[in-house]
């Protein structure tokens, strides 16, 4: 699939590093599309939303997927 600005996709987040907190996916919009594998996000979580630039494709943490299809 190609992002495109409006989608609905995964942010893994960060966890902390004392391990309390695991890596998670957070909900997150497309906000702009650099290329097919970069792209800007406005990310949303319980607390709130932040915007992350540059947000490279893949499963790691700081990195963002598609959602699985249920």
């Amino acid at each position: 699939m190609i992002p495109s600005v409006g989608r609905i996709v995964h942010y893994q987040r960060h966890g902390s590093a004392d391990g309390v907190h695991k890596s998670e996916p957070s909900a997150a919009i497309v906000t702009a599309v650099v290329d097919e594998q970069t792209v800007h996000l406005c990310v949303l979580n319980p607390e709130g939303m932040y915007f992350n630039r540059d947000v490279k494709l893949g499963d790691e943490p700081g990195q963002w997927n598609w959602p699985p299809r249920v």
